[in-house]
């Protein structure tokens, strides 16, 4: 019984050996480049928004940051959508305890401003 079972096994995977060995250029993988998308698209603004809350909820600074300026935008298209997002951000006057103001000034002269 055991000398039928290998056998039909050996059957069995002979044909799926034969098919995956026919064209090996389709399981070739791809490369695929980051490409520059367009700063303002409503993706890359809701990524910045996800990214700054993310980054001021781990800090242990005690002001809020915000985001200056989007300075470059890119997206690799995968099984997922890959952003890179170049900011500057700058700190600003609001503590983040009160977290629902999102219209904070920018900070000047600050001694921690570089």
């Amino acid at each position: 019984m055991s000398r039928a079972w290998w056998l039909s096994l050996l059957l069995l995977t002979l044909p799926v050996a034969l098919v995956a060995g026919i064209d090996p250029g389709k399981n070739e993988v791809t490369l695929r480049t980051f490409k520059t998308v367009d700063t303002s698209s409503s993706n890359v603004k809701q990524c910045v928004w996800f990214a700054m809350r993310e980054y001021n909820k781990d800090s242990k600074d005690k002001y809020i940051f915000t985001v200056a300026s989007v300075l470059q935008a890119q997206l690799r298209v995968t099984h997922c959508l890959e952003y890179i997002i170049d900011v500057e951000i700058v700190r600003s006057n609001c503590k983040k305890i009160s977290s629902g103001n999102e219209n904070c000034a920018i900070q000047k002269n600050s001694k921690l401003e570089k």
